[in-house]
């Protein structure tokens, strides 16, 4: 439970919006100021509603908000920043934002604020929504293709401090021969070290994705970034103890 009480403003990202009851919804939300937020739209199904629409999943609203005893905070008014209607007009967008939201979900459960993260996910759906062109896909679905969304979770590991070690050995250092990536590790491995097998290009596109703005997500075959995206996920799972969905 949150020690403050009261009414707050924030900045946010509706996650996820679940029915509660005839008219209500329970929204899981991520702040620019508070982190993750769990709170109640009361009435927000009725035909009347002074909310509209805008409780739904990938809105990013300006929300005034009211914390009780309970763990839930109230909606008590909401202004809509990006409603980003293109992202939901697209098929492959709208599946990529919504598997960005669940990794936000299942990674970043705090309650204190990680700019990082908020202004990653943030940019990223906006990518989605088709405001930025990123450069690199060869998949044919442009910001929804499989680069940008490793991409992503790898900028998403940075932000929650869960990056992988990617310049040397993780387990005894050696910074040459790294020819392997190990989750239990949490980072590239030598020949002599383990791991699954890590090409070159899956590991160039991993170092180019951390040093480059999302939007210029740097090119890679499908199977370097599906090796990158294992070696995030594993990297996840050992040390956040999270296991993300597929990418794509």
């Amino acid at each position: 439970m949150r020690s403050v009480r009261g009414k707050f403003k924030t900045e946010a990202v509706v996650l996820r919006s679940i029915r509660y009851g005839e008219a209500d919804r329970v929204l899981h939300l991520y702040s620019a100021t508070r982190g993750r937020i769990g709170a109640i739209a009361k009435g927000v199904r009725r035909p009347r509603s002074r909310f509209g629409g805008r409780l739904e999943p990938f809105f990013r609203l300006d929300l005034v908000l009211h914390q009780g005893r309970g763990d839930l905070a109230t909606v008590t008014a909401a202004h809509t920043l990006a409603a980003h209607p293109n992202l939901r007009a697209n098929g492959p967008a709208l599946g990529a934002a919504a598997r960005a939201c669940d990794a936000v979900l299942r990674l970043l459960d705090s309650e204190e604020a990680n700019p990082a993260a908020y202004n990653l996910l943030c940019r990223y759906l906006a990518i989605l929504d088709g405001r930025e062109s990123p450069a690199g896909e060869g998949d044919g679905v442009g910001a929804a293709g499989l680069a940008t969304a490793v991409a992503f979770r790898l900028k998403l590991a940075l932000a929650a401090g869960f990056a992988p070690e990617l310049v040397s050995c993780a387990r005894c250092g050696e910074g040459g021969g790294l020819a392997g990536f190990s989750g239990a590790a949490g980072g590239v491995v030598c020949g002599a070290c383990g791991g699954f097998a890590l090409s070159g290009e899956a590991h160039g596109f991993m170092v180019e994705a951390l040093g480059r703005p999302l939007a210029q997500v740097p090119p890679a075959g499908d199977r370097a970034l599906r090796q990158a995206e294992r070696a995030i996920g594993e990297t996840l799972e050992h040390h956040a103890h999270v296991q993300l969905r597929a990418a794509a």
